[in-house]
């Protein structure tokens, strides 16, 4: 004979710990899969449409960190890893997978149809993708890591 019981308080607390450790790993690797999907249709675009789409993914790869150029000229001093604050807003704007969704579904559902800039759209989502999944997300106005 077989008796149901309400789980003990015990059970219940220390499943919120574990819970707490596994939601990163299961969201940073969705993330890499994220990622991985776009750096390989932005292959794909760049395979079929040439030279130029290539090139714009790549830039448009590598454009969301040059933010950090803004206020370079006042990074003296700051602590390792911070962002300078003037350069915050750029930062987050860039690195928002928000942003070049919306002007995907403009590119799908809008007049022009030139495949680089589709291209150039996956590179800059796998550039997101890539920093989320190793662990960089937006920032704080004071320019830290946001939990």
């Amino acid at each position: 004979m077989s008796t149901i019981t309400a789980p003990s308080t015990a059970d219940t607390a220390a499943a919120a710990p574990r819970r707490r450790r596994v939601l990163p790993v299961v969201r940073r690797t969705a993330w890499l899969l994220n990622a991985l999907f776009w750096s390989a249709f932005a292959v794909l675009e760049a395979v079929n449409h040439g030279w130029l789409a290539g090139l714009l993914a790549v830039v448009f790869f590598i454009a969301p960190d040059l933010t950090f150029l803004v206020g370079i000229g006042d990074a003296r001093g700051m602590a390792k890893g911070r962002l300078q604050p003037r350069a915050v807003p750029y930062y987050n704007t860039a690195h928002r997978a928000l942003v070049p969704l919306a002007l995907m579904t403009l590119y799908a559902f809008g007049p022009v149809a030139w495949a680089p800039a589709f291209a150039a759209l996956c590179g800059w989502l796998a550039h997101i993708s890539y920093d989320r999944a190793f662990g960089y997300g937006l920032r704080t106005k004071e320019g830290f890591q946001r939990d």
